[in-house]
Order: C-alpha cells, then sequence, then structure tokens
C-alpha cells in the first residue's frame, strides 16, 4: 500500500510498513474467522527498532534503563534496531561490531493497528544471556501475527554489559531493561491494536531464564498476566562468584572492575573479553566449580535487590505459565562440539560430580541408566540440571505460588544430519514461530520440513495463540499428582512427566545459585 502506517507512541510518531501476512498451515477457527477481513486477510504492521529506553552508553552506561527523549516529527521505524555487543562463540547478525549504539530497542507486528484490543506476546530472546538479537529471522512474527497477536520482540543488554555485577551500577542490568520495554508496551500497545492488560511474556533459554526472573521480581509484578518459558535454564550464580568473574574480566582488559573503570572500555572490546574468559573456563573449575563448567561466565546474579533469589524460591505470585523443554536439550551442545557419541567415562564422572545432585546424584543416574554410554550419562545429567529440572520446578513454583502451569515436552527429533541431533534444544523455537523457512530452521528439520514437523509446529503454534488469547493451550494443567505434560511427536499424548528418572533423582534437592567452591 502506498500509505504506509503511521503511530503515535508516547515519545512521537513512528511510521512502520504494511507486510503480506502469512496464513499458518492450519489455522484456529475463531482467530480465522475474526481476522479475515481486514484489510482483505493480507497485511500485517510492521514496526521495527523503535526505542524503548536511551542508548546506555556514556553516562548511562551500565546504569538501570533512562526513559527515551520525546522526538518531533516522524521516525522512520523499517529497520531492525542495531545488534548489542555480542559475546560468545555465536553471536547473532555479523558479529562485528556497530558503532551504531541504540541498542534499547523493539519491534512489534500487528495483524490491527487501530483500537482492536488483541492479546500481546513481548517475546525475549535466548543466547545464552551473551548474545541473540530481537531480529533474527527464526522469530519472524509473521504466522503468529496472521493469527491474531500483537508481537512485540525486545533487544537487551547481554554478557558483560547486561550482567556483569559491577561496583557502583545495579545488578541484572538486562532484567531492568526487560522491564522498561514492559513499561513501553503498557504505555504504548493500545495504539498498536494490542491489549495491556492481555500480555504474555516469553522466551526460550536464556529468554525463558529471564521469564523466570520477572516472575520473581516484584519491579514487573503487573506487568504481564501470561508467560511462557521454553527450556528454562538453571545458571544463576551468588555475589561472591559474580564479583569474582568481574575481577577477571578486568584483568584480561588491564583494568579494575568498577563501572567507572570499564565504562572507559569499547563495549565491543568488553564483549570480545567475556568471549576469551569463556574459553578459559576450564583453568577456573577448582574455584568456579559449574560456572566453568556450563561455559558462560556472565550469567544472572542472585543479588537479593534486583533478582531476590533464585526464580524456583523467590516466585511467590503464580501467573498463568506454559512451560517446557526438549527431551534431548543436550544433544545439540555435544553434537556442536563435535564430542556426542565420543564422550570419556572421565568426562562423564566429571559432569556428574558437578551436576548431579549430591551426595547420591552420580550414583542414581548410573542406576536409573543401567547400560548407558558415559555420552549418554553425561547427555542426561547435562540436560537435566541445565534445562529440564528447572523448566519441571518451574511448573512447580508456579503452581505452589497459586498460577496454573501448562508442561510440554517435545519429543520429535530434528531429521537433519541423520537424525543426530534427535530433540534437542532450540528446536522448539521454529516450531513455535512457524519460522520454518529460517536458516536456522533449515539446518535441523530440512528443507522442505517433514509432514510431522509442520503438524507439530501448528499445534505448537496454536497452543501459543490459544494460550495467549485465554491462557488455555488445549491440554490439562500441571498438577504435582498427575503431572500431566503434553508430549509434543508424531503422534502427540497427554501423559505422565515422562521425564520420571530424573525427577526421583532430583527430589528433594533445591536448585541453587552457582557459587565459589
Amino acid at each position: 500500500m502506498s500509505e504506509q502506517p503511521v503511530i503515535r507512541t508516547t515519545e512521537g510518531l513512528v511510521r512502520g510498513r504494511w507486510e503480506p501476512r502469512r496464513e499458518p498451515e492450519q489455522h484456529s477457527e475463531q482467530h480465522h474467522e475474526q481476522h479475515h477481513e481486514q484489510r482483505g486477510g493480507r497485511e500485517l504492521a510492521v514496526f521495527r527498532g523503535i526505542r524503548y529506553a536511551q542508548p546506555p552508553v556514556g553516562a548511562l552506561r551500565f546504569a538501570a534503563p533512562a526513559v527515551p527523549e520525546p522526538w518531533d516529527g516522524v521516525r522512520e521505524a523499517v529497520a531492525f534496531g542495531p545488534v548489542v555487543p555480542q559475546s560468545g562463540p555465536m553471536p547473532a547478525g555479523s558479529g562485528e561490531p556497530s558503532e551504531d549504539t541504540d541498542w534499547l530497542t523493539l519491534d512489534v507486528c500487528t495483524p490491527d493497528p487501530g483500537a482492536a484490543g488483541l492479546p500481546v506476546l513481548v517475546w525475549i530472546h535466548g543466547g545464552g544471556f551473551m548474545s541473540g538479537t530481537a531480529g533474527d529471522p527464526l522469530y519472524d512474527p509473521t504466522a503468529l501475527a496472521s493469527a491474531g497477536l500483537v508481537v512485540v520482540a525486545v533487544n537487551y543488554r547481554v554478557g558483560a554489559e547486561g550482567f556483569a555485577l559491577l561496583e557502583g551500577a545495579p545488578a541484572n542490568r538486562a532484567f531492568l531493561d526487560q522491564i522498561a520495554a514492559l513499561h513501553w508496551v503498557r504505555r504504548n500497545i493500545a495504539r498498536f491494536g494490542g491489549d495491556p492488560a492481555r500480555v504474555t511474556v516469553a522466551g526460550q533459554s536464556a529468554g525463558a531464564g529471564s521469564v523466570a526472573a520477572l516472575l520473581a521480581m516484584d519491579p514487573a509484578r503487573g506487568l504481564f498476566r501470561r508467560a511462557v518459558a521454553h527450556s528454562v535454564p538453571g545458571n544463576h550464580c551468588t555475589p561472591a562468584l559474580a564479583a569474582e568473574v568481574t575481577a577477571e574480566l578486568a584483568k584480561l582488559l588491564g583494568t579494575v572492575p568498577t563501572a567507572a573503570a570499564l565504562a572507559e572500555v569499547h563495549p565491543w572490546r568488553l564483549a570480545s573479553a567475556v568471549t576469551e574468559l569463556n574459553a578459559a573456563l576450564p583453568d577456573h573449575v577448582a574455584r568456579w566449580g559449574r560456572l566453568a563448567r556450563s561455559g558462560i561466565a556472565t550469567v544472572p546474579v542472585v543479588d537479593g535487590e534486583i533478582l531476590p533469589g533464585s526464580p524456583w524460591s523467590a516466585l511467590t505470585a503464580g501467573v498463568d505459565l506454559l512451560v517446557g523443554h526438549t527431551r534431548d536439550e543436550f544433544r545439540l551442545f555435544s553434537v556442536l562440539s563435535g564430542r556426542h557419541g565420543g564422550f570419556t567415562e572421565e568426562e562423564a564422572q566429571r559432569m556428574l560430580k558437578a551436576f548431579a545432585p549430591t551426595p547420591g546424584g552420580p550414583d542414581a543416574y548410573r542406576s536409573a541408566l543401567p547400560g548407558a554410554t558415559p555420552s549418554e550419562l553425561l547427555e542426561a545429567v547435562g540436560s537435566d540440571a541445565l534445562f529440564r529440572v528447572p523448566s519441571l520446578r518451574l511448573a512447580e513454583a508456579n503452581a505452589a505460588a497459586g498460577g496454573t502451569s501448562y508442561l510440554f515436552e517435545l519429543a520429535l527429533p530434528a531429521p537433519a544430519l541423520g537424525g543426530v541431533l534427535g530433540a534437542c534444544h532450540g528446536l522448539d523455537v521454529p516450531l513455535a514461530f512457524g519460522s520454518l523457512d529460517s536458516p536456522t530452521a533449515r539446518q535441523s528439520l530440512g528443507d522442505p520440513p517433514p509432514p510431522e514437523a509442520v503438524r507439530v509446529s501448528a499445534e505448537l503454534r496454536r497452543a501459543w495463540v490459544r494460550f495467549a488469547t485465554t491462557g488455555d493451550p488445549g491440554w490439562p494443567a500441571f498438577d504435582p499428582d498427575e503431572q500431566l505434560t503434553r508430549v509434543l511427536d508424531a503422534r502427540s499424548e497427554t501423559v505422565r512427566y515422562p521425564e520420571q528418572a530424573a525427577r526421583r533423582i532430583w527430589a528433594g534437592h533445591p536448585l541453587t545459585a552457582y557459587d565459589l567452591h
């Protein structure tokens, strides 16, 4: 259309553009009827790179996010915001430094930028708390928006910018960024067709860890009604450990571990120092324990103020929660490292000692998995400790706090690489978004994807839309007795939680923050 959509936000006017909508393979009848006639059922209004906080540089480096300054005229909102400084082996985007520091931006995709009062999904990307971007094609919102959701995707500070514990700066600045974005949604989303009283915050991996943290944080209360958390990670650390990590980071940079000193370091140089420290983590196993074995140095800090406690113990007010994990979470990491099937007995024993619950966890895993190879043992405890048990515990904690939890496990294996990936970490993301043609999805699901992947994608996406709309994804709620869980597979079914061995092994063992040894 020649006339592009313009919306007045509380800070100023933004101009997006009309883009084609994509009808999902199987559509909810209710949403199909409701939205089929809008703009001929063909177009979505898309706004990208909208600033929700001021650039966190200069005097605002390592500060809590500041409300953006208003602007005059119409600001173009057609390009994704710049990628925040990235760390780790898999940076988002090109991984090349950009001098554009307008990092705290978000994107909105809406099927009706009028006063439609549609349910809102706010997406928080993953990336190990050190990388990722809202503009990844994996998170293409088109199918979800075509089904009747207003989809908001948020960029936030990662790595040291977002999580390093610094003297003179608030902890967990990334979570403060996410809260600032949720405040922007509350102020503005009605003008994009969304209902500010029906906001669902959603994320996977580090994004799910962010969602779990938001559930436990008082300043986030009331900013969303529902939550979706896929593959909730269990990696938090104590202030004492976080302080040592920052000291080591400063040492790499030849400076001291204060906000003032590190503010003199270029953000992309700081990000590359985090990458260097991640690579050197094996040298710190004796002192840093599980953190060193996890491979990620900059993780959320249970500081007692911003994050009052680990989400499983600090969650005191339940919400509607859709939470789950994949069957073979850790397989992705063993395949990417080239080690799948090749781990030694010594490596398996080290992993069991580091991550299985003490004192009897290692023996319990061996008893539960008789005849398992070292690789199978290592992947089992890695999957449980890092993602599966934290996801299950979040469902339990939310239900105990008075919320309603719905649990799922993705069991559909990825067909790529001869099936070696199994139902690995991250496989659920393109299925939920319907972004099966994205580069990442094609690598795991094939091109074209098999019919069963298309079917599971339709089921999971329908569950998201239904959950964001009504609070019910389409299967029974989880409770500690029946433990009903939706297993997504070529033939999906609702059964008792399938990972009973892990549940028994971890029973009575709280999930604790990583600490010094």
